[in-house]
């Protein structure tokens, strides 16, 4: 038998990956792809090292569920070898069908279908190509197999997509508020009536880990200046479709060119073959390549939005507890038609008003469940001295108003 490949990750160290269905994953085109999209879309104006990829983020949540089965196992809960291979399977690929920048092309160019569906499209055609060596990974990843708590290390508030997220962003952010104790989470993981739980002395990581995440959502992921950023560069691809619905020419990498040219739904990405199969080519440099072109484009407002992107010239962006009102929009958009020479209608594409909304914890919906020596549980909320579960599950709203700089 060939021994295992090494790769050397900075966060976690050397990452072994074994011979067979596993390696092959990794270098399947469909993972190399995932070395061409960042991570964390356009955080990096804020923090210029994050530039770490999905591929990077999958390797690392991978690294995590092996350890998180090496750890379960030792307090005896049973996992066959085809499970472990297949929860570490799933793991690989549940970030497959990122398009590029995040979330950008969701709603802009593609509408209806979430990259989560995409990422089952994506495992459901590798599998065809492995005569069916990914089924269990595939059911397991659905949550369709009877062991529920191999679906929790996928897809849960304890999942090894998030610790390994936490981790790796808040090192190559820099925001050190972000950086979770992952390893002494896993050693706490234990498993009761099919169920993923902590054992009581793994609290103060809980808190810890549970602080952290709301500290990177409001310091990194949702910071007003990435989500500024985020919103030229959705205006821009709108204001490029636009052009192209007109007849205009543009230039465009042929896998971008499809979603520009069709009106792409769910409906439409099922019966079309094509579709996924262009999908399957998108990556941040198609992106970026049309982004410079467009720049010295004659059409005023895709150049206009091109350069802020290419340039750095970033949306103002207001951000406030209480709704804009429509005539404080209204007064926005007339004094952006004016300054930018362009008509009320297309003055929208240089202002974009968003509510961002992140529950940190949901009681009701997904929970944190600690073990007691005794075998008594608790949820995380009244297991906890310093978590106030009116704080933590209060929904924060904000809102922001982001528009052109002239």
């Amino acid at each position: 038998m060939n021994d295992a490949k090494i790769i050397n990750d900075p966060v976690f160290g050397f990452i072994k990956i074994p011979q067979g269905l596993l390696l092959s994953l990794v270098k399947h085109p469909l993972m190399q792809r995932l070395t061409r999209i960042k991570q964390l879309g356009l955080a990096s104006v804020v923090y210029p090292g994050a530039q770490h990829t999905r591929f990077q983020h999958s390797l690392g949540a991978y690294y995590l569920m092996s350890e998180a089965i090496t750890s379960l196992t030792q307090k005896g809960i049973f996992i066959f070898d085809s499970e472990a291979e297949a929860v570490q399977a799933a793991i690989l690929m549940h970030d497959i069908g990122h398009g590029p920048f995040s979330h950008v092309l969701e709603n802009t160019l593609i509408r209806g279908i979430s990259h989560e569906e995409i990422s089952l499209m994506m495992m459901e055609q590798i599998n065809r190509e492995l005569n069916g060596e990914l089924n269990l990974a595939i059911m397991i990843f659905k949550d369709e197999y009877p062991k529920r708590f191999l679906h929790q290390l996928i897809s849960s508030q304890l999942d090894m997509d998030r610790l390994d997220y936490l981790r790796r962003d808040s090192f190559y952010t820099g925001v050190n508020e972000g950086n979770i104790g992952s390893a002494r989470i896993i050693k706490m993981l234990n498993v009761v009536d099919d169920s993923l739980v902590i054992e009581s002395k793994g609290i103060y990581s809980i808190e810890n880990y549970l602080t952290s995440r709301r500290l990177m959502y409001w310091q990194v992921y949702l910071h007003k200046t990435a989500v500024a950023c985020e919103k030229i560069l959705v205006n821009l691809l709108l204001r490029a479709k636009q052009l192209v619905t007109e007849g205009k020419n543009l230039f465009a990498p042929p896998a971008l060119r499809y979603f520009l040219e069709n009106e792409v739904n769910a409906a439409f990405f099922q019966s079309h073959p094509n579709a996924l199969h262009y999908y399957e080519q998108l990556d941040d440099n198609d992106i970026w390549s049309s982004l410079k072109v467009w720049a010295g484009n004659e059409d005023k407002i895709l150049s206009m939005l091109a350069r802020d992107m290419v340039e750095r010239r970033l949306f103002k962006v207001e951000v406030r507890d209480t709704p804009y009102s429509e005539e404080e929009l209204d007064d926005v958009r007339r004094r952006l038609s004016v300054e930018a020479g362009v008509s009320l209608a297309d003055a929208r594409y240089f202002m974009s008003v968003n509510t961002i909304q992140k529950d940190m914890y949901d009681i009701n919906d997904d929970h944190i469940s600690i073990l007691y020596k005794d075998g008594a549980i608790k949820d995380i909320v009244d297991a906890s001295e310093i978590l106030n579960v009116a704080l933590l599950s209060k929904k924060i709203r904000k809102y922001y108003l982001c528009y052109q700089r002239f």
